[in-house]
Order: structure tokens, then sequence, then C-alpha cells
């Protein structure tokens, strides 16, 4: 029996390799490293919701890049790919638990992501329609009252630091997918933290 009635994810960096997009763009791997903290220093200070394309040109501009680099990334979303195991983890999962989404994005870029996927989520939470950027708590409560299940019911499989304190924040425990060994932030720890989706299931099901 499942220790939780819902999975919500973390979509750009739990299930899907958003990483190697940056580096691409960037024009290599440290490059893209710089921008893609740069962005998420910037997610996580804005708070209420502004254009998600702005922040992705003014983190740009944060690092020395041009505004146009954000703009190219945009431009290249179609090249999002899920982490080598997330669409199979994701179908066993969702037997058992209903799985949701709560990403820092548009409503546009969000979709398109959550299709890349290719596994039907019962939730699709953005920043754009929560009207707040993750970690502000109304964003992770807008995802729980659309799934219906309380939070200690609720298990928050995040991608990135934020995240981690953010879902603790309102009563979830989380499971980190620290696939990239980032440091953790000042704050509550993951329930569990793994480099792969692949002990998921096990975790749940514990």
């Amino acid at each position: 029996m499942a220790r939780y009635d819902a999975a919500l994810f973390d979509l750009l960096t739990a299930l899907i390799d958003s990483w190697s997009l940056f580096n691409a763009v960037a024009g290599s791997e440290e490059k893209g490293l710089v921008w893609r903290k740069a962005f998420l220093r910037r997610a996580y200070a804005t708070g209420a919701y502004v254009p998600y394309e702005q922040i992705m040109r003014d983190s740009a501009r944060d690092v020395g890049m041009p505004e146009e680099t954000g703009t190219e990334l945009l431009r290249r979303w179609s090249e999002l790919r899920p982490w080598p195991e997330a669409a199979g983890v994701l179908r066993d999962l969702s037997r058992s638990v209903r799985i949701g989404v709560v990403t820092n994005c548009s409503e546009a870029l969000g979709t398109a992501a959550a299709a890349r996927v290719g596994v039907p989520f019962s939730v699709l939470v953005t920043a754009e329609r929560a009207g707040f950027y993750k970690p502000d708590p109304r964003a992770y409560r807008l995802a729980l009252a659309e799934m219906g299940t309380p939070p200690q019911r609720t298990l928050f499989v995040a991608g990135s630091p934020g995240d981690v304190g953010g879902a603790s924040a309102v009563g979830m425990d989380v499971y980190w997918h620290n696939r990239r060994r980032l440091p953790p932030l000042p704050g509550p720890a993951a329930r569990a933290e793994r480099r792969s989706l692949l002990p998921l299931a096990r975790f749940v099901h514990r």
C-alpha cells in the first residue's frame, strides 16, 4: 500500500533535462551552469508572477550574455527532453497514486514541456496560473487544492534545492531528485535524496 495518495513533481529539473538546453544555447556546460543558477536566483526571489520570458532574458543579462540568448532558449523549447527513466517511473507510479506538476513556468511553456514527458498528469499548476513563483507557498497550495489531497498524504518530488524548503513549508514530504548534486539551501532537509528517479516507486510504497 502506498504511503501517499498523490505525488507532485517539479517539471523542468526533476522530470526534464533542461540543463542540456541551457548548456547548448549558452555555448558550454560552464556557461550554462552559471546562467541556470542566475535564472534560479531570479525565479526564487521574484515571488509574484512576472513573465517567465522576462526572467529568462534578465538572467542571461545577469551573467554577461545578450538578452537574445534567453529568447533563443525559448525558441528552442521543443528540444527539451525528459530524463531517460522519467516516463517509465511515472507510468508505474500512476497505477497507485495520482501525479501532477507544479512548475515555475508560463502556461504555454509549462503545457508544452509537460507534454514532452509523455505521461498524462492529473494536475498542472504553473507559476503564471498560481500568480506566484515557487517557493512561494501559494503555488504548492493551489496544486494541493486541485489534486484534492492533504499535504501529509502528498509527496513532492523536487529537482532544485528551493523546492525542498518550499514544499516542506506547506507540509509535504520531499524526495529530492538531485541529479546534478546541487548543494542544499538552509532549512528543512528532504526525506530522501537520490540522483535518479528510479528509487521513487520503492520510496512511495515503502
